[in-house]
């Protein structure tokens, strides 16, 4: 069963029996043997994220093929729920690594962290002197004005909480960024805040119409939140992009099936949580290796709602 030595003619009779009996190892005892569950606790932020949905694909993908299972924690962007689920992994379940989809980085996550008797692999956010896997949030977004900024000169920018250091601080500091060096000034009351939805967006739209009435372009942290910015401009009869353009960042499904459709920055969702997950099982194989950082590339996709 473990790969000792045992000669041909009691290997082929162990196999037919195996076979007769349908017997299957115990797991359990395997894990009471080797130390080992064979068991990976991933941590996400929320289920009806599309990006989400496309690391943990390409997490389970990975894992399934090296002989892990997965155990999902979902946090519904509870803060203390995140911590709760870095515990209860490394100290009942017993896993033999953790995946955090991360967002936010309290003294808690950060006692959390160092706590751990596990390795563990951050997905989606930066933290020094710990395996990270990461979007360049900051580049993706200057590119992206930029190339806006082109045909428009009073731009908007519709974002997130800079809690979330890399959908929130690091996107406005792309946009920010890239006005600066085109020479160009958002007007007062040009960057809004909202949350991670189609309402938020809609919203802040409409704020902005009413207060920014020269506004031609409009940048959003998100696929979604731009598609509410769409919604808002056509009920209030604007027309996109000859009047206002906007552009979202995720290159979710919503933004090819949008009228007009989105142009948004496509990151390699699915491709950073394959490198995560390869990255956690080097280091729960090789546990003296060292951290390491991987910044993903990107991509912009244009379609009909810049110039």
């Amino acid at each position: 069963f473990n790969d000792g030595y045992v000669s041909q003619e009691k290997r082929e009779l162990i196999g037919r029996i195996i076979d007769e009996t349908g017997y299957v190892p115990s797991q359990h005892a395997q894990s009471l043997r080797t130390g080992k569950t064979h068991l990976v606790g991933v941590i996400i932020p929320r289920l009806n994220s599309e990006s989400v949905n496309r690391m943990v694909n390409g997490i389970t993908k990975v894992l399934a093929c090296k002989g892990y299972q997965t155990i999902l924690g979902n946090t519904n962007n509870d803060e203390k729920l995140e911590v709760e689920y870095l515990s209860m992994f490394s100290e009942r379940n017993k896993v033999d690594g953790i995946i955090l989809i991360a967002t936010i980085f309290t003294p808690a996550h950060r006692r959390a962290l160092k706590g751990l008797d596990v390795p563990v692999v951050i997905l989606g956010q930066e933290l020094a002197g710990y395996s990270c896997v990461f979007q360049n949030d900051c580049r993706a977004i200057y590119d992206l004005t930029s190339q806006m900024l082109r045909t428009s000169s009073h731009p908007a920018y519709i974002g997130v909480l800079e809690n979330d250091i890399s959908a929130g601080k690091m996107r406005r500091k792309g946009f920010l960024d890239a006005c600066h060096d085109a020479g160009v000034e958002p007007a007062p009351g040009g960057v809004l805040i909202g949350d991670f939805s189609v309402d938020a967006g809609y919203s802040c739209t409409e704020q902005l119409i009413k207060t920014v009435p020269d506004v031609d372009a409009i940048v959003c942290a998100t696929d979604i939140i731009a598609f509410g910015a769409i919604t808002c401009l056509r009920e209030f009869g604007h027309r996109v992009p000859e009047e206002i353009q906007v552009t979202g960042v995720g290159d979710s499904v919503i933004s090819s099936i949008a009228y007009p459709s989105l142009t948004t920055v496509h990151h390699f969702y699915e491709t950073s949580g394959r490198e995560a997950a390869s990255m956690l099982v080097d280091a729960m194989i090789n546990l003296d290796s060292v951290p390491r950082e991987l910044k993903m590339g990107y991509e912009i996709r244009r379609r009909e709602s810049t110039r």
